[in-house]
């Protein structure tokens, strides 16, 4: 991604902690990124734009977590338990992961729609925000089946490799609650650990 582009994703993301999302201007946005308003233009089109493009963003990064928790280290009760932990931390720490998770978009955040926009952008990075933004259920399949997929063993039997999906979607769904009731005692990995205690493949 160009260096202007981050930049002015970096000052929006900022700029989105301080105030709503309909008090961030465009103008704030560049200057603070240090660009001209037209560059900003140029990479996003819109507010609206530069909202899919920081929402695509931030989806991203929280799918880049989920790809390093499930190939870290452990078995594959510590990996799907490093998975929710990830989930849960970083829906805690910011805002948007959190209402792309819970499909719950308070009216500080901006709250584009996830079906694809029509787009004239001639960059690249825009074009695919402009796409369809992922919605909660699409990261429930999406963190499910790339937890399978990395947690199966090649020559897995089709009966094992359907408990294996049982296993990890009742992790996501778990972590994702945790999003909206955070544990208590024990945290994220207490209940994590509780709940794979009966399956057989883990």
């Amino acid at each position: 991604m160009p260096a202007a582009r981050e930049s002015l994703l970096d000052a929006a993301y900022t700029a989105l902690a301080r105030r709503p999302w309909s008090a961030v201007r465009m103008v704030d946005v560049a200057a603070a990124a240090g660009v001209s308003r037209q560059t900003l233009y140029n990479e996003f089109g819109s507010k609206d734009g530069l909202a899919r493009a920081l929402v695509r963003r931030e989806a991203d990064g929280y799918l880049v977590g989920i790809e390093r928790a499930l190939t870290g280290t452990g078995d594959a009760r510590d990996r799907l338990t490093a998975t929710a932990e990830w989930t849960a931390s970083t829906a805690r720490d910011n805002a948007l992961v959190r209402a792309m998770l819970t499909g719950c978009w308070s009216e500080r955040l901006p709250s584009p729609v996830l079906s694809a926009v029509p787009s004239s952008s001639a960059v690249p990075a825009q074009r695919r925000a402009d796409g369809p933004l992922p919605s909660p259920g699409d990261f429930v399949t999406l963190v499910r089946d790339r937890a399978v997929t990395v947690l199966a063993g090649p020559g897995t039997p089709k009966s094992d490799s359907a408990e294996l999906a049982r296993s990890c979607e009742l992790v996501v769904r778990l972590a994702l609650s945790c999003v909206s009731a955070p544990p208590g005692e024990g945290g994220v990995e207490a209940l994590v650990h509780s709940a794979l205690q009966r399956q057989l493949v883990l």
